[in-house]
């Protein structure tokens, strides 16, 4: 995965995620609505073979980069959870 920012702000941050696809995205989506502060968190994905996704997020009150850097933390959080319960099955 490659990020690149394409514009930031104090509120806001579009940024592109090289070798992503919508499975990644939208979970990643999902879970920045949960993180305090984020006033709007979306993704598009121009071409389906060849577009990269390319993400908005809005904030109040925090830094963009920190409600993404929070999402990405409890995701892997639930990612580990979820091996371990596959492993008890």
């Amino acid at each position: 995965m490659e990020f690149t920012v394409l514009e930031e702000s104090k509120n806001e941050l579009v940024f592109q995620l090289k070798g992503e696809t919508h499975t990644f995205c939208n979970i990643l989506k999902e879970e920045l609505y949960h993180v305090k502060g984020v006033k709007l968190a979306t993704y598009k994905i121009d071409h389906p073979l060849i577009g990269l996704p390319t993400f908005k997020v809005e904030t109040e009150g925090v830094e963009p980069r920190k409600v993404i850097k929070e999402a990405l933390k409890n995701l892997r959080k639930k990612a580990e959870e979820f091996k371990k319960e596959v492993k008890g099955l």
